[in-house]
């Protein structure tokens, strides 16, 4: 059985899902999303691990965000809720884009405290100036205007043809997500997003036992891209999920939730 509890890091307060005991797995959401695109994971991994699921700054139960958030700065949460939940032994890290940035930024500064790394369905690369300047208007666009345009434009990249055809329930839940959630902490997001750096070059010191996962239809994180991420670490196995879109472990749950408990007998 799962629960919630408020965690108070410095200034901010964190909501966040728990559920099971053994090695700790945090799970880390993508954006503008919060802990419930977990779900599927904790109904099959909760019997055997413990399972931490945050709603990051700024995002479902959390405390409100503003200005910019940067990766680092999530990272810092992260570690910080670590502490606060008296978590001393390594964690294994399970994120999903936006949530693998963060992923990057806690491997490379907090390399002690982690004992695997999962990503799903992300990248190592810094944005392109032209991505970069995007994100900044759409920060601006929904500060005036709100979620919605957000919303209606992210929901056709993030699921593959499959999931908006057949699982319009999980479809529409992840949009009204999206439409619950706060404007500051979607442009505090976006920003830190836009000015995170690229990573690339420090994937061969990545030395952690990682799993990559990608959805077969990821028009967002193609595939080929995450094979080569993959390719760089000196200790990960890349997984693709066939028919799966951006968001696989919610499109595809039965195959990434078996990739996710071998991966975890292993380390």
């Amino acid at each position: 059985m799962s629960s919630l509890s408020q965690f108070s890091i410095g200034p901010h307060s964190l909501q966040v899902r728990q559920q099971g005991a053994g090695t700790p797995v945090l799970f880390v959401h993508g954006f503008p999303l919060d802990h419930q695109m977990w779900n599927e994971q904790f109904s099959v991994l909760g019997r055997s691990f413990r399972l931490i699921a945050p709603d990051l700054r700024g995002f479902g139960g959390s405390s409100i965000a503003s200005g910019t958030v940067r990766m680092e700065d999530y990272a810092d949460d992260l570690a910080n809720l670590l502490d606060a939940m008296a978590i001393r032994e390594p964690i294994v890290i399970c994120a999903l884009s936006m949530g693998g940035y963060i992923a990057f930024q806690f491997a490379l500064k907090y390399r002690a405290k982690l004992r695997g790394l999962v990503l799903c369905d992300t990248r190592s690369a810094a944005d392109k100036p032209e991505a970069a300047a995007g994100r900044l208007k759409t920060a601006d666009q929904v500060l005036a205007e709100g979620p919605t345009a957000l919303a209606d434009g992210m929901i056709p990249k993030l699921f593959g043809p499959a999931a908006l055809k057949d699982q319009p329930e999980i479809v529409a839940q992840t949009r009204q997500i999206i439409l619950k959630t706060s404007r500051e902490g979607i442009a505090a997001a976006l920003r830190g997003m836009a000015e995170r750096p690229d990573v690339t070059s420090a994937l061969p010191n990545l030395d952690v036992p990682a799993l990559l996962i990608c959805g077969s239809e990821d028009v967002i994180t193609p595939a080929k891209e995450m094979a080569t991420v993959a390719a760089a670490l000196p200790n990960a196995r890349f997984v693709e999920i066939q028919g799966a879109g951006h968001m696989s472990p919610l499109e595809a749950p039965a195959e990434v939730n078996l990739a996710l408990t071998e991966f975890l007998a292993t380390i």
